[in-house]
């Protein structure tokens, strides 16, 4: 199966491993004896890596560089990356040495069963156990069960991709680790490999312990886009609905007491009367907030000429030609 691949690594300041990551896929890739490109996305370094790039460029044909105007971050260099490649299997991973080039035949290998995305699982993590592994467990947990795949590694940027999946994933903030639960929600089929994990050869980590609260968000943001991307009223109907039905509740009890006791409102129930005030315009904020979310989705759908659902195959019986046809 030669179809072409795509080899596509964001790099930052990553000059001292640029070339013996280059030498190392060189080599994995001719052994493939599948036609390659490698694309490296260099995210603004203001070392040498740029420099390192332009010329290893003149010597193979099969190398591609694209250079970002400012560092936007590895979600937007691995997104620049995918727009340029040009194979069916599209291979993302990191440029500082952690993964290793030898492991990109077992991708393939389940991409060629029929998967559409291999997943790498650093099944022997080499990392801080505090500032690293635990966050990342946790993280991992809850994005399992925020998307409802069953994966143990979303984390690592090492993964196999058929080309089609991406087309259909938009990559914003730090989604890029997400790619496989976007993609899940046009039905892609997911496999896990375990990959090698092994210490940066060079240079420091642009990742720690600071990052663990903005992944939390950005589970959230996966697990609202997975649910209701498509139907957004579903979501704020239901707090909607939840806030205006206490809301009236509790306006009704404090104007049939007043009826009924003759009781002041406001010097018997001023707190209560003023909490289901605020509930009542709450949810109908978020009736409103769900309305103009469901004229949004149907403006993006329509404007881009995308559809909310993905093809596989069509199949169709091939017609026969009839004997003494004429036409």
């Amino acid at each position: 199966m030669n179809v072409m691949l795509s080899i596509v690594v964001p790099v930052h300041n990553e000059e001292q491993s640029i070339l013996p990551l280059y030498d190392r896929l060189t080599a994995v890739l001719e052994a493939l004896h599948r036609p390659y490109e490698i694309l490296f996305v260099d995210d603004a370094s203001t070392d040498r890596s740029f420099e390192l790039l332009a010329n290893l460029v003149e010597t193979d044909p099969r190398l591609k560089v694209v250079r970002l105007r400012r560092n936007f971050g590895q979600s937007a260099a691995l997104s620049a990356g995918f727009h340029e490649a040009k194979g069916k299997i599209v291979i993302a991973m990191d440029g500082d040495l952690q993964h290793d080039p030898e492991d990109i035949p077992a991708l393939l290998a389940k991409i060629d069963e029929g998967f559409d995305i291999a997943s790498g699982w650093r099944k022997d993590r080499v990392d801080n156990p505090i500032t690293r592994k635990l966050p990342s467990r946790i993280a991992n947990f809850l994005m399992a069960r925020a998307s409802g795949l069953d994966l143990r590694d979303f984390g690592t940027t090492f993964k196999a991709y058929r080309s089609e999946v991406l087309k259909d994933v938009n990559l914003y903030g730090d989604l890029h680790r997400f790619i496989p639960a976007l993609a899940s929600f046009y039905g892609a089929r997911v496999a896990e490999v375990p990959i090698r994990n092994t210490h940066r050869a060079a240079g420091e980590s642009h990742y720690g312990l600071s990052r663990t609260f903005r992944v939390l968000f950005d589970i959230l943001t996966v697990r609202f886009l997975l649910q209701y991307f498509t139907r957004p009223m579903h979501f704020f109907g239901a707090w909607g609905l939840s806030g205006t039905s206490l809301g009236f509740l509790i306006l009704a009890y404090c104007a049939a007491d007043k009826l009924i006791n003759g009781h002041d409102i406001f010097l018997h129930h001023g707190p209560l009367m003023l909490l289901g005030g605020l509930l009542l315009l709450a949810g109908l904020m978020m009736f409103s907030t769900g309305l103009l979310g469901e004229v949004m989705i149907r403006t993006y759908f329509e404007s881009q000429g995308r559809r909310t659902y993905a093809v596989r195959e069509i199949l169709t019986q091939k017609k026969r030609g009839v004997a003494g046809e004429t036409r």
